[in-house]
């Protein structure tokens, strides 16, 4: 039996684990879909307080880990595939094990979408990038590509000429899916090119970095290679909410709704983080709402002692 689990053990889930350790509630974290969330596949992170060079994202989490561990939370790895939120203790299955919770905290994140190229994976940091606030910055007077249709999309294109030279905005139709609004918006910037209706059939990396992008039109087959030196996915995020399908409330695309900060419906279960806001998705924001979480948590206990 644990006080606390909490699934996932990114920026919230390990800021929730933190607090909840401190409050000497020995806290259970449970990996999740990917150890260290998103900031464990990006590079150099200079928007997070406290570090006035940056630090690279795998450090920042690891060093999350270790703080937590050091006030006691106890890590299993692993993915959640069922849980029992019918009736208090809670029952979290990951894998083979089966764990009690008195209460619970569900941080598990959101996974950006990928183009689904080959070796795309391992360009994450290299010049591919899925946030354009978090790695914007480091294309000063370079030319790249946002590919996407929608309102992030539009929204990152115009967010990223304040940095780069040139933006290629590549989207799969000649019509977006993006509000008037913000499609005025990029059309009357002059740093962005729309280039439709084309795809990307590949990543120019010869040397491990991005340095290109092949491109191919739908309508006319016609192949076009542009030389950038990044590439912005913003084709959305999906949250990893499946497991609580019908067990907690979630807006259409599956991102769980919260209830005065970090409740849910359920007494005794909380949310925190990206599975959550789909709005920010920063990781002062996840570790933020993190120690909301932990906080609430330790709260319910405190009047609940069964």
């Amino acid at each position: 039996m644990h006080n606390v689990v909490i699934i996932g053990s990114g920026c919230a889930g390990l800021t929730a684990a933190i607090y909840a350790g401190r409050a000497n509630l020995k806290p259970l974290v449970i990996d999740g879909h990917e150890q260290g969330g998103q900031l464990s596949l990006t590079t150099h992170v200079e928007n997070y307080p406290g570090f006035p060079d940056g630090i690279m994202g795998p450090e920042l989490i690891e060093n999350m880990r270790k703080q937590a561990q050091r006030f006691g939370a106890e890590f299993k790895a692993g993915a959640v595939n069922e849980v029992d939120l019918t009736k208090r203790p809670f029952k979290i299955t990951a894998g083979k094990d089966t764990y009690e919770a008195k209460t619970l905290i569900v941080a598990a994140g959101a996974s950006a979408r990928l183009l689904g190229l080959p070796g795309e994976k391992e360009l994450i940091g290299r010049g591919l990038s899925t946030c354009a606030t978090c790695d914007g910055y480091f294309f000063r007077q370079k030319a790249i590509a946002v590919v996407g249709g929608g309102d992030s999309a539009m929204e990152e294109a115009n967010f990223l000429t304040r940095y780069a030279s040139k933006v290629h905005l590549v989207h799969r139709r000649n019509d977006f899916r993006a509000s008037k609004i913000m499609i005025d918006r990029v059309k009357a910037n002059p740093k962005v090119e729309l280039v439709t209706p084309f795809v990307v059939d590949e990543i120019v990396s010869p040397k491990g970095h991005v340095e290109g992008a092949r491109l191919r039109n739908l309508e006319t087959k016609e192949i076009r290679e542009i030389a950038v030196d990044g590439v912005f996915v913003a084709i959305g995020h999906d949250p990893n909410s499946t497991v609580f399908k019908g067990k907690l409330e979630m807006d259409a695309n599956g991102y769980l709704i919260p209830k005065h900060g970090t409740l849910t419906s359920i007494p005794g279960v909380f949310i925190a983080g990206d599975v959550q806001d789909h709005r920010y998705r920063q990781a002062v924001t996840a570790a933020g709402s993190g120690c909301m979480a932990a906080l609430d948590a330790e709260k319910f206990l405190d009047g609940h002692t069964d």
